[in-house]
């Protein structure tokens, strides 16, 4: 009998473990790092606050890659019968993730009146690529515009003013020139990664976008396009600021940091990195303007993804809620030089006291009133090698940059002319 009694809790406690794992919500969230550093640490140690706070809800967070790795992934799992509820995917991939009907917009699990209001929180620039024909599809996270760094050091030696960096493109040529000098460039730009990100802001800043704001139409053989092409080479060329050729994205920190460049444009999630490791006097602008002041937004939006329990729809909202929160979104933030996504997170003790004591960190925030949403169509993968092969081919030599963006532009419009 005491046998049978013990036998019988332990059988008991057995069941009971077993139904209490399985009440527990697991989450699988791939996401992406594209500027380097330790931002896994950052990412995991924001799951880790979630968890605790949320004991009922299990998150397994995989780093991926780059955000097109991450895509890849992501969408391979999700082929595969793996289980994959969110990601953190470029903000760009909406239109293919829509097309594919792999996500729910979000109005369809944000139904209470906090989810609505939390909808609303947003700067309005940073949902501008997530929000298709009145609903909402991604979230802001890991979200930028494109800075300018620059090496106050460096503006002194050269005579210049360190509080004074260019505002227009001839004061940049004309900086850039008094800079370059021995082994240092004035301005490296990258062309490789993210070509397209830097040229559609100096399209931009030239007064011309390069897609419609429906995702059905390229603007890449517009002369004003065709011209912007031509000055991002004659940077090169023409002026010798910037090194012939290819600028690598992934290295450009780095070079900055060793004073290869005086000046470097790149996403705002270099900034923490910058101030952790920069041996120099530094300072961060907003990009100088031609025919206006311009940039893209850029960067990783949340995802959720279609083939998923409502139960987990609802904790993927939840941790999604967490992690844009205010004070998270402000510790992200800081940890990283990625934007705060809302207004509120500027409002928090937290970062008020960071900004203050260290104003860089408001550039890329102050930048979203002259912002744009970042290219992004129909069938974007493709249609954006085909820019970035346009671009790198004008900028190496190869082509000649009219009769690249022509090439571009031909493939844009065989690619989109069944969505219209």
């Amino acid at each position: 009998m005491k046998l049978f009694s013990t036998t019988g809790l332990a059988t008991a406690l057995a069941v009971g473990l077993i139904t209490s794992a399985s009440a527990e919500t697991e989450l699988t969230m791939y996401y992406p790092i594209a500027v380097g550093g330790k931002l896994t640490e950052v990412v995991d140690g924001i799951v880790d606050k979630f968890e605790a706070a949320n004991p009922d809800i299990s998150v397994n967070a995989i780093y991926s890659g780059n955000y097109d790795d991450t895509r890849v992934r992501a969408l391979s799992a999700l082929a595969s019968g793996e289980p994959a509820q969110l990601a953190v995917m470029f903000s760009i991939d909406a239109y293919d993730l829509i097309e594919q009907d792999l996500v729910v917009p979000f109005e369809d699990v944000a139904t209470s009146d906090a989810d609505k209001e939390w909808l609303g929180s947003f700067y309005p620039a940073l949902m501008a690529n997530g929000q298709i024909e009145g609903k909402t599809w991604g979230i802001p996270f890991q979200r930028s515009t494109i800075v300018a760094y620059y090496n106050k050091d460096l503006f002194r030696a050269a005579g210049l003013d360190p509080e004074a960096p260019p505002k227009t493109w001839d004061e940049m040529i004309s900086m850039g020139k008094a800079l370059t000098k021995d082994d240092t460039y004035g301005l490296m730009i990258p062309s490789t990664g993210y070509p397209y990100w830097m040229f559609q802001a100096l399209a931009i800043q030239n007064g011309k976008e390069v897609m419609s704001g429906d995702g059905l139409t390229t603007y890449f053989d517009d002369q004003a396009v065709v011209d912007t092409l031509e000055f991002w080479k004659s940077l090169s060329g023409e002026h010798g600021i910037m090194p012939t050729g290819t600028v690598e994205w992934g290295t450009l920190r780095q070079a900055f940091l060793e004073g290869q460049t005086a000046m470097m444009w790149h996403s705002t999630g270099n900034l923490t990195a910058v101030k952790n490791n920069a041996k120099f006097d530094f300072g961060v602008a907003e990009l100088p303007a031609n025919v206006r002041l311009g940039s893209p937004t850029g960067g990783g939006n949340f995802y959720l993804f279609k083939d998923t329990t409502d139960e987990e729809k609802a904790a993927a909202l939840k941790l999604m809620q967490f992690m844009t929160s205010p004070e998270q979104a402000a510790a992200w933030s800081i940890a990283t030089g990625y934007m705060g996504v809302s207004p509120a997170a500027y409002e928090t003790e937290a970062l008020k006291a960071y900004t203050e004591a260290f104003p860089p960190a408001l550039v890329a925030r102050n930048q979203l009133e002259n912002a744009v949403a970042e290219f992004s169509t129909f069938e974007t993968a493709r249609v954006r090698d085909g820019l970035n092969s346009a671009i790198q081919s004008a900028l190496t030599g190869s082509k000649e940059a009219a009769d690249a963006l022509g090439e571009a532009q031909a493939a844009a419009e065989r690619l989109l002319r069944d969505y219209k």
